[in-house]
């Protein structure tokens, strides 16, 4: 994966920007991957080199952040470039749910189609109830702008199976050879075969969403087996619902291991297996150059399945092991390679950095987006952001399954404030010095505190937040 930046950069980024050019786009979403799970962001058991590569050679993002802490929300944030509480989707959906993504809002794939692009979605949509599981109405990937919709899911996602048949969309077909077809392999497979359908002629925007690493994790047998042999290998029973601990069905042994978990890490190999062939497919078809590249999950790691150290916490909380997310963004031909970035980003900010790449304007969108264009920041023609505040809001009946509990944040600057519904109280951290947030601060700063909780409020009544216990 040689840059080739050096000679034609700035040449190519002249061509974007006066129109005649226009890249393919490839968008992949882990699902509930935790900050620390990467190698090139610290870890050293789990094993992701082409990955690893697309950092060192592209942009690795220390300070990107989910719009929620859970996925549906985050999702909608992504496709609308909005804050969640505007699109109504503040929680993961139920299989029988009556909300969805409205079908009025500008979506990231409706953006990329205004410009002439094939679009597809690969894997999971999340953005809608389903008819089969009890739902009054199923808005689908087709409807906000995907031409071809792929291993998709029309069922419920959750405690999912991982060899077909898939328990989430009875329809699909086996199609790797094999006894025993693996979902993270069928999604890079698909994904090969949608490049392969590509021209130089039309540009593409390929969305592929995993449903790794998510909940109930569970790798191949002969992947599990090789991290159970690595040293810190983490370790766990099978569950009582699998006693005979048969390896093709769901809850095997180590599946709940909380640290080096042998399941996840060889899922995650299998994504990064994928990202390497992706780019391999790429270079075949001389498109590499001409490609842009994202990496991110939806929120942070669950803490029954992974540990999120040095962040505190996971999915469904407010703490940073909830909402800081790994985020790598490679563009040989454009972007400087070997960069970290320390600016806050979000979801959210997508669509408007995929509408400044496009040269598509406000006017053009249903909705006007709350996030910021990052297109400057990716090309290297801007160090810094404008100075914004990042606001969270996750208000809950009753706590989260997982722990997370009803509750407000806001980070601006160092500084993050939690607001909890369910008690009143604030929580202070100020990230540059803690960012374990390990010592709460809220008592020293009541200033501080005030400042923040004030924002929050302005913020909640912009948006029709409602705070609930």
């Amino acid at each position: 994966m040689t840059l080739t930046a050096v000679g034609i950069g700035p040449a190519l980024l002249a061509s974007f920007e006066t129109g005649k050019k226009t890249p393919n786009v490839i968008f992949i979403l882990a699902d509930d991957l935790g900050y620390a799970e990467l190698g090139c962001y610290g870890n050293s058991f789990n094993e992701t080199p082409h990955l690893d590569e697309l950092a060192k050679n592209g942009i690795r993002f220390t300070n990107a952040y989910a719009a929620q802490t859970v996925s549906s929300p985050t999702r909608a944030a992504l496709m609308t470039g909005l804050y969640p509480p505007r699109t109504g989707i503040i929680d993961y959906l139920r299989p029988n749910d009556t909300k969805h993504l409205n079908e009025d809002y500008t979506t990231i794939a409706e953006v990329f189609k205004s410009r002439g692009y094939n679009t597809g979605l690969i894997g999971k949509w999340h953005q809608t109830g389903y008819t089969r599981a009890g739902a009054p109405y199923e808005s689908s990937p087709d409807k906000h702008g995907f031409d071809e919709v792929i291993v998709s899911e029309n069922e419920g996602i959750a405690d999912g199976t991982w060899f077909h048949p898939y328990h989430f969309n009875k329809d699909v077909e086996k199609l790797l050879e094999g006894d025993k077809e693996f979902l993270v392999d069928r999604l890079n497979e698909e994904a090969i075969r949608f490049i392969d359908r590509q021209s130089n002629k039309t540009p593409f925007f390929l969305y592929l969403s995993h449903y790794a690493v998510h909940t109930q994790v569970q790798g191949k047998p002969e992947d599990v087996d090789y991290f159970r042999s690595k040293p810190g290998a983490g370790t766990s029973d099978p569950s009582k619902n699998n006693p005979e601990n048969d390896p093709y069905k769901k809850w095997p042994a180590d599946f709940r291991a909380k640290k080096n978990n042998p399941h996840l890490a060889a899922q995650l190999r299998d994504i990064d297996n994928g990202v390497g062939r992706i780019i391999r497919k790429l270079k075949e078809k001389g498109m590499l150059d001409n490609t842009l590249i994202v990496f991110t999950s939806d929120n942070g790691g669950e803490t029954t399945i992974t540990s999120n150290t040095p962040l505190r916490d996971g999915k469904s909380s407010q703490y940073e092991g909830g909402l800081r997310i790994a985020k790598i963004v490679y563009f040989p031909a454009i972007i400087p390679g070997g960069r970290v970035i320390d600016e806050s980003v979000v979801t959210y900010d997508y669509l408007p950095t995929f509408c400044e790449m496009l040269g598509v304007n406000d006017q053009e969108l249903f909705q006007q987006p709350d996030g910021l264009s990052l297109w400057p920041l990716w090309t290297g023609k801007a160090d810094k952001l404008a100075e914004r505040s990042l606001y969270w809001h996750y208000p809950l009946e009753r706590p989260h399954f997982l722990g997370g509990r009803s509750s407000a944040a806001i980070r601006s600057g160092d500084w993050k404030l939690i607001q909890f519904y369910d008690s009143g109280t604030c929580e202070l951290y100020n990230l540059k010095n803690d960012i374990s947030e390990s010592n709460n601060v809220a008592t020293q700063y009541p200033d501080i505190v005030d400042q923040l909780v004030e924002k929050l409020d302005v913020w909640r009544q912009d948006v029709g937040a409602e705070k609930q216990g």
